[in-house]
């Protein structure tokens, strides 16, 4: 069922520490049992398994569950040992985990979505499970009740979600690109704002917001090159961990001064030369020349020829960290110093569509479509300090 894996390389990466294999179809979800030595995963192939480590180093199913429905999302809350599970059909099943995760019974069905449900979380405070799925919509359901509070409509499926449990703001994801910030209330919700960034939902791109200081400041990070799965940061040492769906792990320093990544500017001539872009008739016409073809300066954001941006620079400090293309003057202006990575990455070697981290034990637990799940020890690469709790600050 599970190997577990011995070597282990003295070196500042990830450190594969076992793999599980076992499920017949693609792995939706994995989670980590905090202070266990056990992971709880979801699958395609309908069925929800909790894996404890025996004696022998392997991973063996203690709990194995066929649901009516291929499985897509997954939360856990551990203090309550309740696991919510959303499917394919729309619909979020709860059960109740014994102590010794020996058995799981069933607690109730909730009719949450229309459509494949993507993302959910549960909420001790408010008896609240929340979710969106591809129906358009963002629900949250009682579960003392098990009645539809309230829902939230978007124009395009939605993909993703986050919650603050304190403010009671959930984040929504959707396929077209954009973030709804909600304020979730008993029976209704209100539209805080709409964060507007990303090109469509896998632009391989991660966007850091500045909600707080309201200064609508965003920090652009381009590494991956593959459609970004999961992402986790880490307070006490000011890192970002990021998953993308081609294996790719990359883990961002963010205790550092970034600068932000300038709008592209708009123009009928290139802002170096003045030559006119290819829409430009009337100054083509003028000056008797064929027209060119409207670039950007990443640094700058300037509207260029491509005569006028030759070259391409990685520049770090704006969260490019593999070559982009930049003007003649941005690129005499970087210096080698300013192309040092402010990240480091790594190959997970299997197709991850979901990440979850142990932060406490600096551990990680991947899944994706190749049915295998993968258990990293982190430390490695994010410092002791996770282990410890100290903060190298």
């Amino acid at each position: 069922m599970a190997a577990e894996i011995h070597s282990r390389p003295q070196s500042s990466r990830p450190v594969l520490l076992s793999k599980i294999e076992g499920h017949q179809d693609a792995v939706t979800a994995a989670l980590l049992i905090p202070k266990e030595d056990g992971v709880i995963t979801a699958s395609e192939d309908r069925t929800i398994r909790v894996w404890l480590k025996r004696d022998s180093g392997q991973y063996w199913p203690s709990i194995y569950h066929t649901m009516a429905s291929p499985c897509s999302a997954m939360a856990y809350h551990h203090d309550s040992r309740r696991i919510f599970v959303g499917q394919d059909n729309g619909a979020v099943m709860e059960f109740h985990v014994s102590e010794d995760f020996n058995k799981m019974n069933f607690i109730k069905t909730y009719p949450a979505h229309q459509n494949r449900v993507t993302a959910i979380i549960f909420s001790l405070a408010t008896e609240w499970v929340i979710s969106t799925g591809h129906d358009k919509c963002v629900s949250w359901m009682c579960t003392r009740s098990g009645n539809m509070l309230g829902r939230h409509f978007s124009t395009s499926w939605t993909s993703c979600l986050q919650y603050d449990f304190d403010t009671q703001y959930a984040f929504v994801g959707d396929c077209s690109g954009q973030i709804s910030l909600l304020k979730l209330e008993q029976s209704s919700c209100s539209v805080i704002t709409t964060l507007k960034g990303h090109e469509g939902a896998s632009d391989n791109s991660i966007i850091m917001w500045d909600i707080g200081g309201r200064k609508g400041r965003t920090l652009l990070l381009q590494g991956h090159h593959d459609r970004v799965q999961s992402l986790c940061y880490l307070q006490l040492t000011r890192q970002l961990v990021s998953c993308s769906s081609d294996g790719g792990i990359a883990v961002w320093n963010m205790d550092v001064s970034r600068e932000e990544a300038p709008q592209w500017l708009e123009s009928d001539s290139c802002q170096k030369c003045e030559q006119p872009f290819f829409w430009n008739i009337k100054q083509m016409w003028d000056t008797k020349t064929l027209g060119l073809r409207q670039h950007h300066c990443r640094k700058c954001g300037q509207a260029v020829c491509g005569k006028c941006s030759t070259k391409r620079s990685s520049y770090p400090v704006m969260g490019f960290e593999f070559q982009v293309r930049v003007c003649d003057s941005c690129y005499d202006s970087i210096k080698d110093e300013d192309r040092t990575s402010l990240a480091t990455f790594h190959e997970g070697k299997h197709n991850i569509s979901h990440m979850s981290m142990d932060v406490a034990r600096g551990l990680m637990v991947t899944c994706g479509t190749d049915r295998v799940v993968k258990i990293w020890d982190m430390t490695p690469v994010v410092g002791c300090s996770l282990a410890t709790g100290f903060s190298p600050h």
